[in-house]
């Protein structure tokens, strides 16, 4: 039998409803495959952003305690420091530099005074004996018998550069242990406050305020001691801190020679001297020492100053100061010393010196230095000198 025209119409409306409803399962299976696709990718930025956070607050939670770390470590090593200056009194701030009870300040903080009230965090305070003093350098040595065997802060080997983050520490108006954070804004600033020459110092954006002279620069990052802070602008908003390597050659020889006058100038009395054979020895090294202070500063005028007259003679200053002009650091090793006869000493010395090559790198070498010390119109000179590259 033969379909008839109204099936046939029937059968085309049933095949058009079932396309459509095919249709419609499949846009509404698209929407909640959709829907579930989009949750999912919501859900994980989310909890990606969330990772991030926590990762975020970490690293600044971490960066914070070891800023406090740092504080809390260097607190007890810090020293309120007052002395009586003819009747009025003067404060400043200062750090133990070593196991010997010695405490790094500035010159200006001491000023012409011998000794010095030293008030340690916890409220403990002793007498301390000025033990060297610098006449141009911003910076004096206080020995304290009863902080010996103390530790004594961490000193840094590298050189501050712009962009590094400090902590400055110091007893600003009186309040001890005073924190100031910030950056080294700057390098190599040179100034003059009478009777001190500041040169090569750090600009800082910590404030330095009258009583935080003398106390610490730190790294942020290691809590090593850059520098010493030592001056600040009227506005409060900059501060300046000179460099711990330039002062670390005279703090090593106060240190090491506290009995010896405590100046930049060591012309001696033959008188004295011819009486006196161990003084003209110890003079002697002390004269050496100084000289090499005086390379590390790059004091090159004064260290050719030091030399005799027959050594000026062959060698011009030009020739001297070129001499040196690439080396960055010479650090002492070791000194031995002895007499040619009344008015002549050998002193031989160990040296450690770091050297720019022509690449620009630092190299160390270690050299054997062997000088004839004697006198020169009535001031001992360094007459001549042998060098040997160990």
């Amino acid at each position: 039998m033969g379909e008839t025209k109204k099936d046939s119409k029937n059968s085309l409306i049933i095949n058009l409803l079932i396309t459509i409803l095919i249709i419609e399962i499949g846009l509404i299976a698209f929407y909640y495959i959709n829907k579930e696709f989009h949750r999912q990718v919501t859900t994980g930025n989310s909890k990606l952003s969330q990772s991030n956070a926590i990762k975020s607050s970490q690293t600044k939670d971490s960066k914070q305690s070891n800023i406090k770390s740092i504080i809390s470590d260097n607190q007890e090593k810090v020293m309120y420091i007052e002395v009586n200056d003819g009747g009025d009194m003067v404060s400043g701030s200062g750090f133990l530099y070593d196991t010997n009870g010695d405490i790094i300040t500035n010159a200006h903080v001491v000023n012409g005074a011998s000794t010095a009230k030293v008030k340690t965090y916890d409220g403990k305070e002793y007498n301390g004996t000025v033990i060297g003093k610098g006449e141009d350098i911003d910076v004096a040595l206080i020995n304290v018998p009863e902080l010996a065997g103390k530790t004594p802060v961490k000193i840094s080997s590298r050189k501050g550069e712009v962009g590094d983050p400090v902590i400055a520490m110091g007893s600003p108006l009186g309040l001890q242990n005073t924190v100031t954070t910030g950056i080294i804004s700057g390098v190599d600033r040179d100034f003059t406050i009478a009777p001190y020459v500041y040169k090569g110092v750090y600009q800082i954006s910590a404030p330095i305020s009258p009583g935080s002279s003398g106390g610490p620069l730190l790294d942020q990052n290691t809590g090593e001691v850059l520098g010493v802070n030592s001056a600040g602008t009227i506005e409060g908003v900059i501060g300046f801190s000179i460099p711990i390597n330039q002062v670390l050659p005279l703090v090593e020889n106060w240190a090491k020679n506290p009995s010896k006058p405590q100046t930049n100038e060591y012309a001696v009395d033959s008188t004295e001297q011819l009486n006196n054979g161990q003084s003209i020895k110890e003079e002697a090294e002390a004269l050496v020492q100084y000289f090499y202070q005086c390379i590390n500063l790059q004091d090159y005028v004064t260290a050719y100053s030091l030399l005799g007259s027959d050594w000026q003679s062959g060698t011009t200053y030009q020739d001297f100061r070129n001499g040196y002009l690439r080396t960055e650091y010479v650090n002492i090793q070791n000194i031995i010393s002895n007499y040619k006869d009344n008015n002549h000493v050998e002193v031989t010395i160990t040296i450690e010196a770091q050297e720019l090559t022509d690449q620009d790198t630092v190299v160390t070498s270690l050299y054997m230095c062997t000088y004839d010390i004697g006198y020169e119109n009535d001031q001992l000179k360094i007459l001549s000198g042998k060098f040997r590259k160990i």
